[in-house]
Parts: structure tokens; sequence; C-alpha cells
């Protein structure tokens, strides 16, 4: 099935400023009253009424626009596969938590996906008014006139590097001691054995951090346990920036950095911004190269635990 692109970029724009403005309402409500919180697993992974609201929302504009087109979005997901067919992969409100508690990093993630691999993505930020765009050949941009990567700086080691982290939902072992033990290796003194990366920031939206690569304001993401809405979108934007997108330790097949269906629905993910070639390489080589030093420090986890 052919879809036009261009004419797709521009729809997915247009309702997630529509969506932005009624998470900007649903901010206004939350601090006036009560919003309609109810718990899902644990006091961290929170759902409100306005993600509800937001989804039913992108859903009904989304099966206006393309009602061939198949869609699949956190609130209401009940198990849907990602196929060859085009298909709309949303978090209506990724950094839900953000959301609640009024911190700023919060976006609405709509992303496209046409034979399992991530072709468009729009990622946008209310709050701060950031919007983040990129389509299959057509680049990546920053409120669409600013080209991603706004700069490429050199990354030879992890040494050198600012790394997004999260906590994510599970608190439980082994997820949370893994997750520490590789923050140690990360950050630890190089004289202790340690990558002793520059720094770690937990932003709170996958998308957003996803973003944050793309533009080269952070070196690299890892995390285990986001699911395809988390990072369709962001796939798109980071390959048309020049990033590279991987899915945990890996087969040999898996290492192109090159985003698909099989790295969007693994719930394991490391993301590269783009970086200077190696003398006699590729850029997507020098993409591995940090991407395997990672791997070979990360303590992994099956994220269905």
């Amino acid at each position: 099935m052919s879809v036009d692109l261009d004419a797709a970029l521009k729809f997915a724009v247009s309702i997630a400023k529509e969506a932005g403005q009624m998470m900007r309402d649903g901010q206004a409500r939350r601090f006036s009253q009560d919003a309609g919180q109810e718990e899902k697993a644990n006091s961290v992974d929170l759902v409100t009424e306005c993600d509800q609201q937001v989804e039913k929302f992108l859903v009904a504009k989304i099966k206006a626009e393309y009602p061939d087109h198949k869609f699949i979005g956190e609130e209401s997901y009940d198990g849907e596969k990602v196929t060859d067919d085009p298909t709309w992969i949303v978090d209506p409100i990724d950094g839900t938590t953000n959301f609640i508690h009024g911190f700023p990093m919060v976006a609405t993630s709509i992303g496209l996906a046409i034979g399992g691999i991530p072709v468009l993505g729009v990622i946008y930020n209310p709050f701060l008014d950031l919007l983040y765009t990129g389509a299959e050949g057509r680049g990546a941009y920053m409120n669409e006139s600013i080209k991603l990567p706004t700069a490429v700086r050199s990354l030879d080691s992890l040494s050198e590097a600012l790394v997004a982290v999260e906590y994510g939902s599970s608190r439980r072992d082994p997820a949370l001691s893994n997750k520490l033990d590789t923050f140690k290796r990360l950050t630890g003194d190089k004289r202790d054995g340690h990558k002793m990366v520059h720094s770690l920031r937990s932003v709170g939206s996958a998308a957003l951090n996803i973003c944050f690569v793309a533009a080269g304001q952070l070196d690299a993401y890892w995390e285990i346990g986001c699911w395809p809405w988390d990072v369709c979108a962001g796939m798109a934007i980071l390959k048309e920036a020049g990033g590279a997108s991987y899915a945990g330790k890996m087969t040999e097949k898996g290492w192109t950095g090159e985003p698909n269906a099989a790295i969007m629905a693994g719930r394991k993910y490391l993301f590269i911004r783009q970086v200077p070639a190696a003398k006699g390489d590729t850029v997507r080589a020098a993409q591995a190269t940090l991407a395997k030093e990672l791997y070979d420090i990360v303590e992994e986890w099956d994220p269905a635990s």
C-alpha cells in the first residue's frame, strides 16, 4: 500500500498540535481539581483521564484520514503485533508520571511503520513547544526549520558521552538491581575499571530521550522495558538525523543500526547519535563500536519477567 509521506507528515503534525492543546488543558485541570487518576501496576506507572481522551482523539482522526491503516496505541493496546501493513503507533502522553507531577518533559508521540519499519515520526512537547519531525528520505527537524542533528561532534568512547537512562516502572529485581549495576559501571571512576561517562540523564520520556539523541544533545540512550509506541516515532526521526538503533545483545544481523520491526518490538533499546566516521570506516561502524562498548558492560534482563 502506497502512502504519501509528505501528506502523512503534515497530517501527523496537525493532530499532534491538537493533542498538545488537549494536554495543556488537561494539565490545567490537573492542578485545579482531581483529573481522574487510577493506578496501573504500581504507583509509578500511572494513567490519567487525559491519556485516554488524547488517544481516543488520535484514533478518530487517524481512522477518518486513513481508514485502511492499522493502529496501535498505548491505552487501547490488546496484544496487537506490528505487521507489514501501514500502522500508526501512538503514545498519547509519553511521560505520564511527569505529566501528573507537572514536570514539563512530556510529549505526544505519533509514528507510522510500513513493512514493519518506522518511516515517519512526530513528537510534540506542548509545554516547551518543541516539535520533532522526521520522514523517510526527508530529513529530521526541530520546530520544522532546524535540521537535526544540530551539531556533530567526535565521540571516540563512552567516557566522552552523556547518556540517557531511566528507572522505569518495574522496581523489582532483577530489573532494578541490573539497572543500578549498569549505572555504576557507566558512571564509576576509570581507576575502578568503570567507563566514567560524563554523566547520566533521566528525562522521564523515551520519546524525548530519542529526540535529544537525534539532535546531538545526548550521545546515547539505553533502556529495557519500553514498547513500540514509546520508540516508533523516535526511531524514524533518529534515522533521518543519522542516528542508529539497536536492540540488546543481539544477533549479528541486528548490528546494522537500521530501525526495523524486530528492534521496535524487542523491548531492549540502545540509540546512538550521528558521529563522524572513524578513519577508513563508516558512521554505522563507528556507532556499532560504541554500541559494543556499552553492551560489554550492561546487565540485561527479560522485561516480561
